[in-house]
């Protein structure tokens, strides 16, 4: 009876191992067993990502490149047995922090006009507005609801009432430096203080212009890979 009990019990300790549709299960608690995946590479540029392709450093033999927001670009393998991908290597852009619908003191909202925006001619205009206040007080010019002006300097001893621009197209850093920066309309809003904000007015266009950006990029610089069909691209 013991030698029995103690037979049963040493059994409980050998879990059988069963096979359906190509997964592997235990007899205890039926667990999938899953064969261990390596953690992907990181890098911070999508030339980075291009570089690592063109190794073909882990003899891949066909990838997908998935372009999922205007930061984020994901290289992945197909679906194996398990149903499960490899993911080779992630790209996540470094961009420079500006929040919108923020309010900033002049001398900061300088800043990060020159930091952390593209170069162009709505750009330099806010900087000359903002850079020339001579009062705190923003008032409301106009029956339209919209236009403001300040108090700024015009000339070498001159001051006088200076219409803020509205809207304003900017082109913000706000995908990988590689492609070119989508350009977009902006609320330029001011308070007394005097204070200034943006405020996004393209409803999320630029997110979809950056990422085919990325795409375009891609396509041009894995344009062997791509056209043997070793690597797909979407976005």
């Amino acid at each position: 009876m013991i030698k029995e009990a103690l037979q049963y019990i040493v059994g409980l300790g050998k879990p059988e191992m069963f096979y359906e549709n190509g997964q592997t299960f235990s007899s205890q608690k039926l667990h999938l067993i899953e064969e261990p995946t390596a953690e992907a590479i990181r890098v911070r540029s999508l030339s980075g990502l291009v570089d690592y392709l063109k190794s073909n450093f882990d003899e891949y033999e066909r990838l997908m490149i998935h372009v999922s927001n205007p930061t984020t670009v994901v290289c992945f393998s197909q679906l194996n047995s398990d149903c499960n991908r490899s993911e080779y290597i992630k790209a996540e852009a470094m961009i420079p922090s500006f929040d919108f619908d923020r309010w900033y003191g002049t001398e900061n909202f300088n800043i990060k006009l020159q930091s952390c925006f593209v170069k162009n001619e709505d750009r330099d205009i806010m900087l000359k507005v903002v850079g020339n206040i001579k009062e705190e007080t923003v008032s409301t010019v106009g029956d339209d609801g919209v236009s403001q002006a300040v108090v700024a300097k015009t000339g070498v001893a001159t001051v006088a009432n200076v219409k803020v621009p509205n809207p304003v197209v900017l082109k913000p850093y706000r995908t990988f430096v590689e492609v070119d920066q989508p350009e977009s309309e902006f609320i330029f809003r001011m308070q007394s203080g005097p204070r200034c904000a943006l405020f996004e007015a393209d409803g999320g266009k630029w997110k979809l212009d950056a990422m085919n950006n990325i795409k375009d990029y891609l396509e041009k610089e894995l344009y062997d890979l791509t056209k043997s069909g070793k690597i797909v691209i979407i976005a």
